[in-house]
């Protein structure tokens, strides 16, 4: 058979489709796997916060920073278009509302994927290759439940808290560029605020969001790590892997997410 045959290339396209099912199906029992069930070595509660340590707090810098250049972005950017229609007064408006319902969950969710998903996965990975998993199967000891499924929680809960840090850091950074550097009057730039920003559709449908956001970036790393091969190119690919597949899967969920939130449906 020809290599560029057409039955040569729906071959291929068939065998690429199996292998994504296949992974999926895969990646679908490991969590099922990880998160019900009970480990029988450790404790739990302390493996767990020493989990949210590595994940959330170290991850803590990189939002704060990467929160408080955005705000002032946002503020800088919005000003210079809202005071060529005489609406200056509203970038604290267009500022929270950005960030709560925008940029907050997805930016964090990029960030911790590409800190915190990129670590669990070279972590795991490394567990893998110099067969400590093997070694806890070897003494009775599940490696899903005592490796993995502390991460994933910690993952599901320090990357919400993380995104409400984001937000609030953002609002804070873009005040100090509209108020204090633009001149804007500081009692409407916070009563635009709050008039406009509604906690159910505004604030609420931003922690869903990176509840979302969390659930997948975290169940993508894990299992990237637990799945790679055992070598040190394996878990190299594995870690590019995590950071792409995630990145995708939150840009297109966000698109989702914004659809059934804000969309006429």
């Amino acid at each position: 058979m020809r290599r560029n045959s057409p039955l040569e290339r729906l071959r291929l396209f068939g065998r690429a489709g199996i292998d994504v099912v296949a992974t999926l199906g895969r990646s679908v029992l490991f969590l099922v796997s990880a998160l019900f069930g009970r480990s029988r070595a450790g404790k739990p509660l302390q493996l767990l916060i020493k989990q949210l340590f590595a994940v959330g707090v170290m991850s803590l810098a990189i939002i704060v920073v990467s929160g408080i250049f955005i705000g002032m972005v946002l503020a800088l950017q919005g000003y210079n278009i809202l005071v060529s229609y005489g609406s200056e007064q509203a970038v604290g408006q267009m500022v929270a509302l950005t960030l709560l319902r925008e940029l907050g969950p997805v930016v964090t969710a990029l960030l911790f994927a590409g800190r915190a998903g990129s670590a669990l996965t070279a972590e795991i990975g490394n567990m893998k290759s110099t067969e400590q998993l093997s070694s806890l199967e070897m003494i009775g000891v599940d490696p899903l439940k005592y490796i993995v499924a502390p991460r994933l929680w910690a993952g599901f809960i320090s990357m919400p808290l993380l995104a409400m840090i984001f937000c609030v850091v953002g609002i804070w950074g873009a005040a100090m560029v509209a108020v204090d550097w633009l001149g804007v009057y500081e009692g409407s730039f916070w009563s635009n605020m709050q008039n406009s920003v509604s906690f159910y559709d505004d604030v609420l449908n931003g922690v869903i969001k990176s509840i979302v956001f969390a659930f997948v970036v975290t169940w993508i790393a894990v299992f990237q790590g637990y799945d790679c091969e055992p070598t040190s190119e394996g878990i190299s690919r594995a870690t590019t892997r995590t950071v792409v597949y995630a990145s995708l899967a939150v840009l297109g969920l966000d698109f989702i997410l914004t659809a059934l939130m804000f969309g006429d449906f």
